[in-house]
């Protein structure tokens, strides 16, 4: 009876000694690296590539027919007056770059002040969409707006933002040009609130002269 009581003791001793050599080896883990191998174009791929990049396109044509002098009225609006202002400009836009960019340059008389802005417009043949780029003698600051075209509705949208200089913070903006006909267009330009809600803030009429 005490030879077997011994045995059990020991085949216990040794069963709680084998858990504690478990507990204290890490549980092993398995990790399998994966490989990624990437293909690099070649270079003939790559000069292509650029070669489509740097090429005019229909965009392209589409914002040279704009080129030439327009009479244009601006209209605003302020959320705290509800009074319209108005003024008029003058704008010339031709292609700069060998056909890559439009530029307008804005001449005129704004709040009983000369007025003086110039524009820029891209269509960059890889991302697909429009870039445009704003400034004028009335800040010192850009505003700079990326959009797509609508040939069912005939209008041009652009998102982005400007800097409000009574907050000093970026502000969202979006932009609307209704092409009405070859001679003819309106722009809109709207205030976009945190909440998505939007304030019309200005308007182009523009009217190419004959």
């Amino acid at each position: 009876m005490k030879n077997l009581s011994l045995s059990l003791l020991i085949i216990g001793l040794t069963f709680v000694s084998c858990k504690k050599e478990e507990a204290k080896q890490p549980a092993e883990t398995t990790t399998k690296e994966e490989v990624t191998t990437e293909t690099k174009p070649d270079s003939a791929t790559v000069a292509k590539a650029w070669a489509d990049y740097a090429t005019p396109s229909k965009a392209h044509e589409m914002l040279a027919k704009d080129s030439g002098t327009w009479d244009a009225e601006l209209t605003f609006w302020s959320p705290d007056n509800p009074q319209e202002m108005k003024s008029t400009a003058t704008v010339t836009y031709k292609m700069i770059m060998g056909g890559k960019y439009q530029e307008g340059t804005y001449s005129g008389d704004m709040f009983g002040m000369p007025f003086e802005g110039k524009g820029t417009v891209a269509f960059d043949n890889a991302t697909e969409e429009f870039v445009s780029t704003w400034i004028d003698n009335m800040g010192t600051g850009m505003m700079v707006t990326r959009g797509k075209y609508d040939e069912s509705t005939k209008t041009s949208t652009f998102h982005g933002e400007m800097v409000d200089p009574v907050t000093k913070k970026a502000k969202k903006v979006k932009e609307v040009i209704t092409f009405i006909d070859d001679n003819n267009q309106k722009m809109e330009m709207f205030d976009v609130a945190e909440d998505g809600k939007e304030f019309k803030s200005m308007q182009v009429v523009s009217k190419r002269k004959m």
